[in-house]
């Protein structure tokens, strides 16, 4: 539940801050008669994207009986990596994402073509809604037990949650600060994506394609992680109350290195520029 409450609050944020900013941008320069295509477009997507969650659920059935811990395996692998990939693009261009957005409105509008706006409007969504279908799909492979309404409780929760945040930033939004929301959601989603890459090594010792490893430790006792809580923070945090060595090993080093990918101090724009100046002088 944990899990696809801070997915879908994510996702579906970056999906609202995109509508907010088309919407926003139009009333600006006095096209609110767009706003139609901007709302089609945002409906479109967002039917695409439940079309994609259906196929996906789908497929996944002969796809799972074909072998259902290597298909698991490569899915969780699959969804830390673009879970933290995702993360680092958002952390590099998500402040020039405003200018390109208002860029292509501009274009759109010389060339006597708003209807573009709905265009936009549904790539963005589309993008935001596919990116969870795969990453929930991730989720819900690396899950022992049936998660049920659980997961979809903790879906609905996160929606509800953006939609309170895009309403909050776009009607008194100075008091919401946008650069502590996403660094908070991609701390979180840095931990989601450790334990889903570790309890993929846990599958991979489990088939025999690594070697079992001993366990480090058994808190069970305490809190075991087919309980509703222990559920909840192995979703959310990759908890394991009996992780294999490998496992944490590999819970650590994913830490390790991806906190370092995404955490980074960045040079500023100028400096940057300055630099590579200097470098294609010395090369020339």
């Amino acid at each position: 539940m944990g899990a696809t409450f801070v997915i879908t609050l994510r996702e579906a944020f970056e999906a609202a801050l995109l509508l907010g900013i088309v919407y926003g941008y139009l009333d600006r320069i006095g096209a609110r008669e767009q706003f139609r295509w901007v709302t089609l477009g945002g409906a479109l997507g967002l039917a695409a994207s439940l079309a994609m969650g259906l196929a996906v659920s789908f497929l996944s059935g002969p796809l799972l009986d074909a072998g259902p811990d290597v298909i698991g395996a490569a899915v969780m692998f699959l969804a830390a990596g673009l879970l933290t990939w995702h993360a680092w693009w958002m952390r590099q261009h998500s402040r020039a994402i405003k200018g390109q957005l208002e860029h292509r409105i501009d274009e759109a509008r010389r060339a006597q073509r708003l209807w573009i706006v709905g265009l936009i409007a549904f790539t963005g969504v589309f993008r935001e809604g596919a990116e969870t279908v795969l990453f929930l799909w991730g989720v819900m492979a690396e899950a022992t037990d049936a998660v049920g309404w659980g997961s979809v409780a903790g879906g609905v929760a996160g929606v509800g949650a953006a939609a309170l945040l895009g309403w909050a930033v776009f009607r008194g939004g100075r008091r919401v600060s946008l650069a502590r929301f996403f660094d908070a959601t991609t701390a979180l989603i840095l931990f989601l994506a450790a334990g889903l890459f570790s309890a993929g090594v846990g599958r991979l010792e489990g088939l025999g394609l690594l070697p079992m490893s001993p366990q480090l430790w058994d808190t069970s006792w305490l809190l075991s992680d087919r309980s509703l809580v222990g559920s909840f923070l192995a979703g959310l945090l990759g908890y394991r109350a009996r992780p294999s060595l490998f496992e944490a090993l590999a819970y650590a080093a994913y830490l390790a290195g991806a906190a370092i990918l995404l955490f980074r101090p960045r040079r500023p724009a100028a400096q940057v520029a300055v630099v590579g100046a200097g470098q294609r002088a010395a090369r020339g």
